[in-house]
């Protein structure tokens, strides 16, 4: 079988496939690490329509002479399944409430709705659970969708307007043992549940900008490789959370105020810098 990528042939040897589905299963990790998600597939020149894809996995390899894959930019796919998501907000708002179900049942059945459930799945999650009645309103998923958006298309202005968030978000963290100790046990959840939130959305910029080229091998957190700091900042995320869940109140402390804080911090800084020099490359072209 002849394997076309963008109509070009593709590298690829095959060795234990037998299927068709797990073909497309080794490509998918492939050009993920590229960046890129497959669009579409044509099978002996006939494109299959998404609705088809799955049922053509079990296919056998040779009844197959070529297989063309064509793919898109993850941050392609991405800004158009928000766009959809926004567009059925702004429909589900001003719909009547009999109308409701139907827009969202043609939101789930959509390929835009399938993306956010592979792959920004904590979305999809709030948006079924907004469309069945029991999450946020659909105007605040639609702030969320669009501050997504802007992660996407906008990284390195998104990650400049955070600034003074992450600043006060690193001073909550080194004033957390005091609230801890004097009983200010609400200020101390909230800044936990801050802190969460600011550091996935940090770590949401990071994966667009890998994806878009950020090299691993030359980014560094304060001269520490990408992946080392990484391991470390989630390794102090987990024993925080696990020392929080035991009330063990010194341990919180000394992670907050030591491991956490300026963690977040330097993460900051090490992603503004590398977005700044992005735009910075891109305009000297």
């Amino acid at each position: 079988m002849k394997i076309l990528v963008e109509g070009r042939p593709a590298d690829i040897t095959l060795d234990t496939e037998k299927t068709l589905g797990d073909v497309l299963s080794g490509v998918e990790m492939w050009v993920s690490s590229t960046g890129n998600r497959i669009r579409g597939i044509s099978i002996d020149g006939q494109s299959l329509d998404s609705d088809e894809i799955p049922a053509a996995f079990d296919r056998d390899l040779r009844e197959i002479k070529t297989l063309d894959i064509t793919l898109s930019a993850y941050r392609d796919l991405a800004a158009e399944a928000l766009g959809v998501l926004l567009t059925t907000c702004e429909l589900y708002i001003h719909a009547s409430f009999e109308d409701r179900p139907v827009i969202a049942g043609t939101w789930q059945e959509s390929p835009a709705a399938n993306f956010l459930f592979t792959d920004i799945s904590d979305l999809h999650i709030l948006a079924e659970r907004t469309f069945s009645g029991t999450g946020i309103p659909a105007h605040d998923l639609a702030l969320v969708a669009e501050e997504r958006l802007r992660e996407i298309l906008q990284p390195a202005e998104e990650i400049a307007s955070c600034e003074e968030i992450i600043k006060n978000v690193a001073q909550r963290m080194e004033e957390l043992p005091l609230d801890v100790q004097t009983g200010k046990d609400n200020r101390a959840a909230d800044t936990m549940q801050l802190f969460t939130k600011t550091a996935e959305k940090l770590f949401r910029i990071f994966f667009v900008m890998k994806a878009e080229g950020l090299c691993m091998e030359t980014f560094t957190v304060e001269e520490l490789p990408a992946r080392v700091f990484m391991d470390e900042f989630t390794g102090a995320l987990t024993e925080i959370s696990a020392a929080y869940e035991n009330k063990d109140t010194v341990l919180v402390g000394d992670l907050s105020e030591y491991e956490l804080a300026p963690r977040i911090l330097k993460f900051f800084f090490a992603l503004k810098n590398s977005a700044q020099n992005a735009v910075t490359l891109t305009q000297a072209r």
